[in-house]
């Protein structure tokens, strides 16, 4: 009677059936990744994403270029510890080199007239 006055015991209204999956994660406990601190969390901590993966790391500010350790995986978040300032990659060293040796000839130039 319980049943037929309340409804079914088995419906579930608006949620599916089966366990609910997540995808493999694109980090690994130890490992470390080079990442830029996006924003701040409630609790203070710096917040970077990889690959999508939100990542925790405290006593970071947001524009902070860091290299991060992971030491926890939850399901939705990952949680790490600084360990250094980034490296600098290739990329940003050659646009570097190439915006000052274009000043220096600027320079050059200008003294030859």
């Amino acid at each position: 009677m319980y049943y037929e006055k309340r409804g079914r015991r088995d419906d579930r209204r608006g949620r599916s059936f089966g366990p609910r999956r997540f995808p493999p994660k694109p980090v690994e406990i130890g490992k470390e990744y080079d990442v830029e601190i996006l924003e701040t969390s409630r609790r203070g901590e710096g917040i970077a994403r990889i690959e999508g993966l939100v990542c925790f790391i405290p006593n970071t500010k947001p524009g902070e270029h860091v290299r991060i350790r992971i030491t926890r995986i939850s399901r939705r978040f990952a949680e790490a510890e600084a360990v250094g300032a980034a490296k600098e990659t290739t990329e940003e060293t050659t646009e570097e080199t190439t915006e000052e040796s274009a000043s220096q000839l600027e320079s050059e130039e200008a003294e030859e007239t």
